[in-house]
């Protein structure tokens, strides 16, 4: 009897034994197998792989829409392991537990929860991990260069007052000195929109009784489920523009018109207004913007003296 040996095509071999070598790995181990690397750089003894370079390529798209260059990806990942390392060597060193905090910390401001960012990652192929590589670079560098370089990253009053004088700022007179007193009327979590809108009635009465921070402090203090809090004191320069005209239009004494925020519904209790040169917002501008040409000139000059310093090799 002859027997007959049928030929399998290549590609259709090779995928039945990549096939059975994951069913055992899967078998074997109970998990899948993570996905292929290798190292492309060492960085003062610690690795770059190509699993980091890919996670960073993804996670800058996401960020800027754009495909970055793989040299430009690999320079970035070499230079934040540089300033950790730099970092490290005077202290600057913040645990897990920082970065689960700075982390949150950006949910919020994308009013999401934490959870609700690693997932919106995970779908874009992003793991948390790799933003939190990016935060703790950025986190201690700034750290470090403002604590090494703070006396040369001052920003002199004199410089201030001479571009201000040169865009104008110096004639004018529409900066202000506010003492704010806060004040919120408390609606418990998940209320029903009815509640709100009751304790907003309620504010509204309340804003025209109210003629003074003294009335307010009487009102507000015996009040069941209100807060006033101690009085703050605030320039022009502190505060947003909407704010600020808001605070402009208000007469001394009287309470903003109710905001409604996580707390229940807010107002501000306006107990002074006085005309300050001290700061603008203009000024406030002026010298954050020199503040951060300084800043940008000493971090480049210190990265590249770190850089030419560091044990890089790459492949």
């Amino acid at each position: 009897m002859t027997m007959t040996t049928t030929k399998l095509p290549f590609c259709r071999l090779s995928s039945l034994i990549a096939g059975s070598a994951v069913a055992l790995a899967v078998l074997a181990g109970g998990i899948s197998p993570l996905p292929a690397q290798s190292i492309a750089c060492m960085v003062g003894g610690e690795p770059i792989t190509t699993l980091d370079i890919e996670q960073r390529t993804k996670l800058n798209f996401l960020t800027t829409h754009k495909q970055a260059p793989r040299q430009e990806i690999l320079d970035e990942l070499i230079n934040e392991k540089v300033k950790i390392k730099e970092a490290k060597r005077f202290g600057v060193d913040p645990s897990a537990s920082d970065m689960d905090q700075s982390f949150a910390g950006m949910a919020q401001r994308m009013r999401i929860t934490p959870e609700q960012l690693a997932k919106s990652l995970e779908s874009q192929g992003v793991r948390p991990e790799s933003l939190k590589a990016r935060l703790k670079a950025e986190m201690v560098w700034g750290s470090l260069v403002r604590g090494r370089f703070k006396e040369s990253l001052q920003v002199g009053e004199k410089d201030v007052n001479e571009a201000a004088q040169g865009s104008g700022e110096a004639t004018q007179t529409d900066a202000f000195e506010y003492k704010l007193q806060p004040i919120v009327l408390i609606v418990p979590r998940g209320s029903a929109q009815t509640a709100v809108d009751l304790r907003r009635k309620e504010a509204e009465a309340l804003r025209e009784r109210v003629q003074s921070c003294e009335q307010a402090n009487s009102y507000f203090k015996s009040m069941q489920n209100a807060a006033i809090r101690d009085i703050v004191t605030k320039t022009s320069a502190d505060i947003p523009g909407p704010l600020r005209e808001l605070l402009d239009k208000t007469p001394i004494g009287h309470l903003t018109p109710p905001e409604i925020t996580k707390q229940g519904v807010e107002m501000v209790a306006l107990c002074e207004r006085k005309p300050t040169k001290v700061d603008t917002p203009k000024k406030r501008e002026i010298r954050e913007k020199m503040f951060a040409q300084k800043y940008e000139a000493k971090s480049k000059a210190y990265l590249n003296d770190i850089r030419k310093a560091a044990m890089i090799e790459c492949r």
